[in-house]
């Protein structure tokens, strides 16, 4: 009979070796995703509609950074932003649930089911703490993370090891007692994917659930079948991240959340219907008995359901896959298509609202944001000459309109990306990740600043226009060449953000120079113009204020080519 302090005892340490184990399964993903997170969110960007190239990337994808839901946030980002068609979505979600059963074999392989004892046991995970050192202290980056991904591993082997010795072997009384919530058929077994849905949100990942599941099943507190429903139960609880990130993605993003579910519960339904000669099936071939305290099933049963978590997961993916148009329409149909918002409208492409594991992988994601934002940039300078030759007043205040929409987009985006770095930068970073967030405020700072001096130029041709004053050609022309070669700045500035690894600086200084030698010489030739009395002073204003700004657009656009300089030189 245990005692209260026998079981406060038990508690206590089966915390603190869940606490082991979790912070152990966190550093190795997070070790992992910084070894080729960024390469695995290169990979998933270029997924097309074709089925299989999607169910092998999300495995791949999700086998590599060791995180689902890593996965799911970005499929659902990338779905929301328009970068992913949905069935191509629906098949990387697919295959991420493929992907997750690595994290099963590793432990059933090393963490359960030994036979080694006191020092022996700790063996291995020694082994590769050692090893570990030798990358933990290289002054590389890579090697680095490859060495927290291998102490991680170490660490989870011990983990387990903890969890296992704090299991407590539970009386037969007790056990028997147990045993009859499995005595109600199918009920029971829908009571078990329950009860592993829940403990899966609770546990917020799917790999600290299924150690849970292969303990509970080895040290006899449940039978064999109901270790099964526990793990279907499982994948039903990994989908609520991917719902609450989608909350606030556009329909795509949504619909990609929701195909997740009905994946998942699709699955379940099809294992259900053959249940009973699957967990028969399985339970023959690894010689599983019905007896729970039998010490053939603790050695077998870690094996026997990491099979059947591998097969569960395999066999719905081959034969779902046969079905991503039909599922596609369910998920259309449950998530109308509403109007949708023009490119005009704000909306995040690349950062979610949900903090990936990793600043690597969350940085990654403010880089490809920062494009965006210069793609936007972009996009408002090229409503400019508008402004000069409208075809009326409509036109005009249309364009006006539309330059003004951009200005307030780029205040918000300049907004979202750096509190969304600020929150990256305040967790615990390495110096060279907070010398990244750095340069990247300072790049979105003076993106803004760049939409905050097209929106100026806009206004003070609106002013000029509503004072009827006029240029003649050769004003026009000089302010014509002004712009192309801001034009020129913009394009080398937005190829350098595109590619940090090959800045190319000679160019973006050698436009700056011809912009600053450009505004020197006009003026010049309009101090010149206003002593000669050649145009009057409101033409001269108009005139000087206009080349000043373009002069202004050049100086901000050289000091995000020099920021993306910095950021490269940080992530070396």
């Amino acid at each position: 009979m245990l005692t209260f302090t026998d079981i406060v005892l038990i508690l206590i340490n089966l915390a603190g070796a869940m606490a082991v184990f979790l912070f152990a399964m966190k550093l190795m993903s997070e070790g992992l995703q910084k070894y080729a997170g960024s390469r695995m969110r290169h990979v998933l960007s270029k997924i097309t509609d074709k089925p299989l190239s999607g169910i092998l990337s999300g495995a791949a994808v999700t086998a590599a950074i060791q995180s689902s839901t890593a996965t799911t946030v970005m499929v659902v980002g990338f779905a929301g932003a328009g970068l992913m068609s949905l069935s191509g979505a629906v098949a990387v979600v697919m295959g991420a649930n493929i992907g997750t059963t690595i994290t099963a074999w590793i432990i059933a392989l090393f963490g359960l089911g030994g036979h080694a004892e006191g020092a022996v046991a700790f063996s291995l995970p020694m082994l590769l703490a050692t090893i570990s050192l030798f990358f933990i202290f290289s002054k590389k980056n890579k090697m680095q993370s490859l060495g927290q991904t291998i102490i991680g591993l170490a660490l989870l082997l011990i983990g387990m090891e903890l969890l296992e010795q704090a299991i407590p072997m539970l009386s037969e009384d007790t056990v028997h007692a147990i045993s009859t919530w499995s005595h109600w058929g199918l009920w029971s077994v829908l009571l078990f994917i329950i009860i592993g849905a829940i403990l899966t949100i609770i546990l917020q990942t799917s790999a600290a659930m299924t150690a849970v599941v292969l303990l509970m099943a080895s040290q006899g507190w449940i039978e064999f079948p109901m270790a099964l429903a526990l793990v279907m139960g499982q994948n039903l609880g990994t989908t609520l991240t991917a719902q609450v990130v989608a909350m606030t993605t556009g329909t795509t993003g949504k619909r990609a959340a929701r195909a997740h579910l009905v994946f998942n519960v699709a699955g379940v339904l099809l294992c259900l219907l053959l249940f009973t000669p699957i967990c028969n099936g399985i339970m023959a071939v690894t010689g599983i008995t019905d007896e729970l305290t039998s010490p053939l099933n603790k050695e077998r049963y870690p094996l026997a359901i990491t099979v059947f978590h591998t097969l569960f997961n395999v066999a719905t993916t081959v034969v779902l896959a046969l079905f991503i148009p039909q599922i596609v329409r369910i998920v259309e149909w449950m998530v109308p298509d509403k109007s949708e918002k023009g490119e005009e409208e704000f909306r995040l492409t690349y950062i979610e609202p949900a903090m990936l594991s990793t600043a690597e992988l969350n940085l990654q994601s403010a880089k490809d944001e920062i494009v965006e934002f210069s793609k936007r940039v972009l996009r408002m300078y090229t409503f400019l000459p508008a402004l000069r030759t409208p075809k009326d007043e409509e036109d005009f205040e249309a364009t006006m309109q539309r330059i003004t929409k951009y200005e307030n987009i780029t205040d918000r985006m300049e907004l979202e990306i750096t509190k969304f770095l600020t929150r990256v930068g305040g967790g615990d970073v390495s110096q060279h990740t907070s010398e990244r967030v750095s340069s990247m405020l300072r790049i979105i700072d003076n993106l803004e600043s760049i939409g905050d001096t097209i929106f100026q130029i806009a206004i003070t041709r609106k002013n000029k226009r509503e004072a009827a004053v006029h240029f003649d050609a050769g004003l026009n022309a000089n302010l014509d060449h002004m712009s192309e070669l801001v034009q020129k700045a913009l394009d080398t500035m937005d190829a350098n953000l595109k590619d940090y690894d090959h800045v190319n600086l000679d160019a973006a200084y050698d436009i700056e120079h011809q912009i600053n030698a450009y505004r020197d010489r006009l003026r010049t030739q309009h101090f010149d113009a206003l002593k000669l009395g050649v145009y009057d002073y409101s033409i001269g204003n108009a005139y000087s204020s206009l080349y000043a700004l373009y002069e202004k657009l050049g100086d901000y656009i050289i000091n995000v080519s020099e920021a993306i300089d910095g950021s490269r030189r940080h992530s070396d």
